[in-house]
């Protein structure tokens, strides 16, 4: 009986140990599998970590690539604009040279531009001669530069030689042979002649430019005179106009 106690005793201690072992057995593989788990957490957030720091790492070197070929670029940019700078220093100085020189070449043009119009045939000569005189008043200020001098300068060259290559009408006043000044209608061929046609249809004229003065012409002109008039404002088609017009004066070498 004392052997089976025993016994019974011993196995019960076994299994209790046996239970503890277990469970201790049971609690570490809890353990381990908690310390695997947090592991593998701190592994997947390692490795988020990482992706996350691998995309700024390549974001950060394409735009350091970036930043190295604005840079390049920018230096080569510097690079031309120094030489650029050097070269207008340079053409400064040309600047003043000719400044000197043009000036006064600008100032005979428009002294040449004023004879011109008082030795040609005397159409629109309010208009012409106040356009000189803006030129004119034009170079005597300091607040406008010389390029914007020369362009008007040259603009009104190009307007007098327009003059030349268009057939025009206007009306104005013109003192006449009586003495009396009558409103006329004048009629400009290029700059070869000037006619003029008064309002009411009787009387008709030319500029004699060899005389500098005006001549009344024959009646039989009025109509070709008139038939000119309504060209020049576009009322009638482009024709033919028997006008009498003075031949140019010879000139020898003898004067």
């Amino acid at each position: 009986m004392k052997h089976i106690l025993f016994f019974f005793i011993y196995f019960s201690s076994f299994i209790c140990q046996a239970e503890s072992t277990l469970e201790e057995t049971i609690q570490t593989q809890i353990n381990t599998n908690q310390a695997a788990k947090k592991s593998q957490q701190k592994i997947n957030t390692l490795s988020e970590e990482t992706q996350t720091l691998l995309a700024e790492y390549r974001q950060v070197t394409a735009q350091l690539d970036s930043l190295n070929t604005y840079n390049h670029q920018l230096e080569k940019l510097i690079h031309s604009q120094a030489e650029e700078f050097s070269t207008l220093q340079e053409e400064l100085k040309d600047i003043e040279t000719t400044r000197h020189e043009i000036v006064p070449l600008m100032l005979r043009m428009v002294s040449t531009l004023e004879q011109f119009i008082s030795l040609d045939i005397p159409f629109l000569l309010e208009e012409r001669r106040t356009r000189v005189k803006q030129i004119q008043d034009l170079m005597n200020r300091a607040d406008i530069s010389l390029s914007e001098k020369y362009r008007r300068l040259i603009e009104s060259y190009q307007v007098e030689v327009e003059y030349g290559q268009t057939i025009e009408s206007y009306r104005g006043i013109l003192a006449m042979s009586d003495g009396k000044s009558r409103t006329v209608d004048f009629l400009r061929i290029g700059r070869t002649a000037l006619f003029f046609h008064t309002l009411d249809d009787k009387t008709c004229g030319r500029w004699n430019q060899q005389k500098h003065g005006w001549a009344t012409v024959p009646d039989s002109y009025c109509t070709a005179i008139t038939k000119g008039l309504l060209i020049a404002q576009k009322q009638a088609p482009e024709d033919l106009l028997l006008l009498p017009i003075q031949a140019p004066k010879k000139y020898n070498s003898h004067g």
